[in-house]
């Protein structure tokens, strides 16, 4: 197993980790005695994971350890960190915590994008999924939302409610893509 794989590997060990600490604070703040370490070692751990992401690539750039593995672990490391980071933080009891409707529209719009997917391929055996940038924002607004509740900074929900509207409007464009290339297919055969 390469070294970039190890490295995913940890990363996708790390999420568990990350849950615990998150689940500990949030009952620590639901008894009214907030333990901070908690929060403060599932910030330090979900940084550690979020950084194995670029060291991962680097180090299979660098030194020719790109796999098939790697690619299929790199993804499901990086949504199953950033879904599971989400999920926990809506039904955990931090001090600010997101609305339950955030991690519904994220995980449905991931479930559009890979049903689809799984659709095109399937029709037509030839898949070109190409990152929108609309989709690449959503992600990085995700992320800032994730720092602004993990960090429990005021107007937490203007964070949300941006990365909301970038998640959605991302679901729609890659939806109406998908829906081109399935027209284009039945046009051409």
């Amino acid at each position: 197993m390469t070294a970039a794989n190890q490295i995913t590997i940890a990363r996708i060990l790390l999420i568990p980790i990350f849950v615990l600490f998150s689940i500990y604070y949030g009952k620590s703040v639901e008894s009214g005695a907030p333990l901070e370490w908690q929060r403060l070692v599932a910030i330090g751990v979900f940084i550690l994971a979020a950084c194995t992401d670029g060291i991962d690539g680097y180090v299979a750039r660098r030194w020719n350890q790109r796999s098939r593995l790697g690619s299929i672990l790199d993804p499901i490391a990086d949504k199953g960190l950033l879904l599971t980071s989400i999920i926990t933080l809506s039904l955990t009891h931090w001090t600010h915590s997101f609305p339950i409707w955030f991690p519904v529209l994220v995980i449905t719009r991931d479930a559009v994008i890979v049903l689809g997917c799984g659709l095109l391929y399937f029709i037509h055996q030839n898949l070109e999924v190409r990152p929108s940038l609309t989709g690449k924002a959503a992600t990085a607004f995700q992320m800032i939302a994730l720092a602004w509740i993990m960090l429990q900074l005021p107007h937490y929900l203007a964070s949300v409610y941006v990365a909301g509207i970038f998640t959605f409007v991302s679901g729609a464009e890659y939806l109406i893509r998908g829906v081109s290339q399935l027209r284009h297919h039945e046009k051409t055969h």
